[in-house]
């Protein structure tokens, strides 16, 4: 079967949405300068291979708004590393066909792709420093910082990385540098989402994440991302900062639209473990 490079790219953008990833609004700021950049030509990815490259990096965990082919990084001396994939992206390509009825020449615009690596997926390639993303100044909310200082027994936080995820074997929650966050309020909503995910450990309220571990897509990954997503809610609201991440809530509960038709018990349980999750880590723990 011929490879449908337009149902490629469209399953890409519908696996960012299926996870709850809305990839033209990531509260990190993954790139420097806004958008992804050839390393050769020093030239900004345009069109859907913004939100294609950028949303990778965000996943992955690059540190480099720079993209390189294959030939490209064997012209600069270096390899890729072992196991590293390639990342697609498209160019519309003015191809000269005869016309049906005149048969006089005509343009018409197709398709095409080609694969790069990010700089990060290199052996041997020294960038310099400006090419690394670099953190905008960044001022704690007083609020907000004392929910995260009160969580008492709470997991490590650590800042490293483009992602945030919470690690429940190594109990820690790890993340972007807060100047990587679109504002305050996207850092603090974002930890928050994290913080909510280790109260799940077998040491607090034991939802199993350390011992049990949900598998990406199943129904149990979806009730937990839904109890953190709550959680985090109730959290921004407790530190006076709800209206200003509405909108990335928003976004978030709206991947959970069909999820919730299919089971109507769904936002209830996953709201009282969410308001469970946000009162353990303000201490009040019955």
């Amino acid at each position: 079967m011929a490879f449908d490079l337009y149902q490629g790219i469209t399953n890409q953008i519908v696996s960012m949405l299926e996870r709850r990833v809305i990839p033209w609004r990531s509260p990190i700021l993954s790139q420097p300068a806004g958008q992804p950049q050839n390393l050769e030509s020093s030239k900004p990815y345009r069109g859907i291979n913004v939100f294609l490259l950028a949303f990778t990096a965000w996943t992955k965990g690059y540190g480099s708004r720079y993209w390189l082919t294959f030939n490209q990084a064997k012209a600069h001396g270096a390899s890729i590393k072992r196991g590293e994939k390639s990342s697609t992206v498209v160019y519309w390509r003015q191809l000269e066909v005869p016309d049906a009825q005149t048969g006089k020449p005509k343009q018409i615009p197709m398709l095409r792709y080609y694969n790069v690596f990010n700089t990060d997926q290199c052996d041997a390639l020294a960038i310099g420093d400006e090419e690394k993303a670099t953190p905008r100044p960044f001022t704690p909310i007083e609020s907000a910082e004392a929910l995260v200082k009160g969580y008492q027994g709470g997991p490590v936080i650590e800042h490293a990385g483009e992602r945030a995820c919470y690690l429940p074997l190594r109990d820690t929650v790890q993340l972007p540098e807060p100047g990587r966050f679109v504002s305050g309020e996207e850092y603090y909503a974002t930890l928050f989402h994290e913080m909510a995910h280790s109260t799940g450990h077998s040491t607090r309220l034991d939802r199993g994440l350390d011992q049990a571990p949900r598998p990406f897509g199943s129904p149990d990954y979806g009730k937990e991302e839904l109890v953190a997503e709550m959680a985090a809610a109730y959290l921004c609201g407790e530190a006076g900062i709800q209206p200003a991440v509405i909108e990335n809530q928003a976004a978030y509960l709206d991947g959970w639209l069909k999820k919730l038709k299919q089971d109507k018990k769904l936002i209830l349980t996953a709201a009282s473990a969410g308001q469970k999750a946000a009162d353990w880590i303000c201490g009040a723990r019955s």
